[in-house]
């Protein structure tokens, strides 16, 4: 028997006050107790998944790959200021803007301004 959630359910003031991806631990844990099918969430929870940032991308033919040496700038196909895409497992789940962290200025991360919706929707 397949359950369902009604998304449109949750309220502006939920959203604000978790993340993402709270909301969706939320979600599976209220979706197993539901079906008693997913007796331990938690496990699920702990998977480790591989996440990247996408600065953006260049193509080139190898002739010009081969003589790219130390020093050399290989543009790519995102200008300054554009959101940058946050991947994981080789789906765009949101977008962002890179920044300085606080505590160590060597180091860069980023700040999530828009969260790719369910499906994919907004994947490009």
């Amino acid at each position: 028997m397949a359950q369902s959630f009604d998304y449109e359910s949750a309220s502006a003031t939920e959203e604000a006050e978790t993340s993402p991806l709270e909301r969706l631990a939320e979600i599976a844990a209220r979706t197993a107790e539901e079906s008693g099918k997913f007796a331990n969430v938690d496990a699920i929870l702990r998977i480790p998944v591989t996440m990247q940032v996408v600065l953006g991308s260049a193509t080139i033919p190898v002739a010009n790959l081969m003589k790219l040496g130390r020093g050399a700038v290989v543009p790519l196909d995102h200008r300054v200021g554009e959101p940058v895409d946050v991947v994981v497992n080789g789906r765009i789940v949101a977008r962002g803007e890179v920044v300085v962290v606080e505590e160590d200025n060597s180091r860069f991360g980023v700040s999530l301004t828009e969260i790719v919706g369910p499906l994919g929707q907004g994947d490009t």
